[in-house]
Order: C-alpha cells, then sequence, then structure tokens
C-alpha cells in the first residue's frame, strides 16, 4: 500500500488540528476548558466508585425484595387455589422420577 495524496492530506490535518489544540490550550480559556475537564473527570470517577461500593447492597436488597414478593404470590395462590399446590406437586413428581429400564415403555 503505497501513500497517496490522499494519506498525506489527512497526515497534514491531523497535525495541523493537534498544532491549533496545542495552541488553544495554552491560552487562558484553554486552561480553564482543561480544568473543567478534569473536575468533571473527577466528579464522574468519584461517582462510579461510590456506584461500585453500593452494587453489591443494591442486589442483595433486590434478591431480598424478590424473594418476598414471591414468597406473597405463592401464598396468595395457596389460599385462592388450595388445589393447586397438589396438582403442581403431582405434576413435578411425575416429571421427576426416574426411568427404569425394567419397565417397558407406555404404548
Amino acid at each position: 500500500m503505497g501513500v497517496t495524496s490522499k494519506h498525506l492530506a489527512t497526515f497534514i490535518l491531523g497535525a495541523a488540528a493537534g498544532i491549533a489544540l496545542n495552541k488553544y490550550l495554552q491560552t487562558e480559556e484553554g486552561e480553564k476548558l482543561m480544568e473543567t475537564l478534569k473536575t468533571k473527570g473527577n466528579e464522574l470517577k468519584d461517582e462510579a466508585e461510590a456506584a461500585i461500593e453500593k452494587a453489591p447492597e443494591y442486589f442483595e436488597e433486590l434478591k431480598t425484595g424478590a424473594s418476598e414478593k414471591m414468597n406473597e404470590v405463592m401464598q396468595s395462590l395457596k389460599e385462592k387455589y388450595p388445589e393447586a399446590e397438589k396438582m403442581i406437586s403431582d405434576l413435578f413428581s411425575g416429571l421427576m422420577k426416574p426411568k427404569s429400564s425394567d419397565t417397558p415403555p407406555a404404548v
């Protein structure tokens, strides 16, 4: 792959942009901009660190809340449909029984 005029123009434009940015950042306004960016970056870093510290507690609360809600739903179902628990238990016990190789398959 050879160097074409397109590559050369891209390199020159990139170098010019870098020089212009360097000159701008050396001005008072550029220094204020850099200070603002540093401050904002540090704030975001602090927020991220705080979120990481709170994550385990947050997920534990979610798990506890979901477990409590599931228990409420199950209790409500047991009260409204008392026969459903036996039906579900029978269904799953039938599915969970190990198949014996001695019995012929049902036709």
